[in-house]
C-alpha cells in the first residue's frame, strides 16, 4: 500500500522593509498591513529571528518588518547578517526591500512634518539626509528590491507594492517597466536604462503636444519613425535571454527604464509596447509611467496598444 505524502507547506513571506527616513517606510508598513501581513515597525535586531519563528510552519501570516536607523542596536553589517540567516531556513521566503527618495524631497518632507532628522544631531538637514544614504549604500546595494518614492503618489506606492509583494502566488522574476523623463533624473531603483530621445519626437507637433504615448495619434506618429522597428526587435533579443539568467542568479526583481525628454510621449509608447511583448512571453510585468501620475497599470489587458509596432 503506498502512502502518499501531504504537500510541501508554502513558505512564509518575510518582507524586511528599510530605507531612507522620510522615504515612506511607514507608508509601505500600512500598505503591507493592508495586503493581510502581520506588520511590526522599528523591531530591535535582536528580536528578529525570534519573531519570524514565532509561528508555526504553514499557519503564520506573512510578516513585514520595518528596521531602520532609529532601531536601538542598528547596524547594517549586523542586518544583512540576520536577513542571510534567515535565508537558510526553507520554510521562509525573505526579501529586503529599501526605500529611496531625492536628497530634496526628502528636505522638503522632514520640513513640512517639523520633524528633525533621526540622525541630524546638530548638523544641517541636508547633511544628516547625505550622511544616512553614506551609512546605508551598502544595504541598498544588497537589497532585493528598490523603490524611489520621490515622484511616487501614496496609491501609486501601495499599488506596486500589491504588484510585487502581494501574497498571490506569483511566480517567477518580477519585472517592472517603467518610462521616464531624463528631465527629472534618472529612476534610482533601474536595473536597466534605454534611452529613447532618438525617436522623432511628438512633443513639435502642435496636435500631439498635450496628447500622451498612450493616444492612438501619438502612437502612430512614433511608430512610423523607420528606426522604431530595429530598436524594438534589437530590445527583445537583448532582453529575452537576460531574463532567464537573472532568474538563475537568484534575482527576485528587475526594472526596466524606458527614458525620453519629458517621459510623456516616446518612452510611454516604447515602455507599452514592451510590457505587451514580455506579457506574451507569459510574464506579468507591472507597468508604470514615472512621470505621469496616477497610470500604474496591473495587466496586460489594460493597457491601451496604438498602433503596436511589435
Amino acid at each position: 500500500m503506498t502512502t502518499s505524502l501531504p504537500p510541501p507547506s508554502p513558505a512564509a513571506r518575510v518582507i524586511i522593509v528599510t530605507g531612507l527616513s522620510g522615504a515612506g517606510k511607514s507608508t509601505a508598513l500600512k500598505g503591507f498591513e493592508d495586503m493581510g501581513y502581520e506588520a511590526v515597525d522599528n523591531l530591535p535586531l535582536s528580536l528578529l529571528e525570534r519573531l519570524v519563528g514565532e509561528a508555526a510552519p504553514g499557519v503564520r501570516k506573512p510578516l513585514a518588518v520595518g528596521i531602520d536607523i532609529r532601531t536601538r542596536d542598528f547596524d547594517v553589517s549586523r542586518l544583512l547578517a540576520a536577513v542571510d540567516t534567515l535565508r537558510t531556513h526553507p520554510d521562509l521566503d525573505v526579501d529586503l526591500l529599501f526605500l529611496d527618495a531625492d536628497e530634496h524631497v526628502l528636505a522638503r518632507r522632514f520640513t513640512e512634518t517639523r520633524r528633525r532628522h533621526p540622525i541630524g544631531g546638530d548638523l544641517p538637514l541636508t547633511d544628516g539626509i547625505l550622511l544616512e544614504r553614506q551609512m546605508l549604500s551598502m544595504l541598498r546595494d544588497r537589497a532585493d528590491a528598490v523603490i524611489d518614492t520621490s515622484r511616487l503618489p501614496v496609491a501609486d506606492l501601495r499599488g506596486l507594492l500589491e504588484k510585487q509583494f502581494g501574497t498571490e502566488a506569483n511566480p517567477g522574476m518580477s519585472v517592472v517597466v517603467m518610462s521616464f523623463g531624463f528631465r527629472n533624473g534618472l529612476p534610482r531603483e533601474a536595473d536597466l536604462v534605454f534611452d529613447v530621445r532618438f525617436l522623432r519626437n511628438p512633443h513639435y507637433i502642435d496636435a500631439l503636444r498635450p496628447q500622451t504615448g498612450q493616444s492612438a495619434d501619438v502612437g502612430a506618429y512614433i511608430a512610423a519613425d523607420p528606426a522604431l522597428a530595429g530598436f524594438l526587435d534589437s530590445l527583445k533579443t537583448l532582453i529575452g535571454p537576460l531574463l532567464p539568467r537573472y532568474e538563475e542568479e537568484g534575482k527576485s526583481y528587475l526594472t526596466i527604464a524606458i527614458g525620453c525628454t519629458g517621459g510623456k510621449h516616446r518612452s510611454v509608447y516604447v515602455a507599452e509596447q514592451l510590457f505587451h511583448w514580455l506579457s506574451t512571453l507569459g510574464r506579468r510585468p507591472t507597468l508604470r509611467h514615472r512621470d505621469m501620475p496616477g497610470t500604474l497599470t496591473a495587466s496586460a489587458a489594460d493597457v491601451h496598444h496604438p498602433a503596436a509596432g511589435c
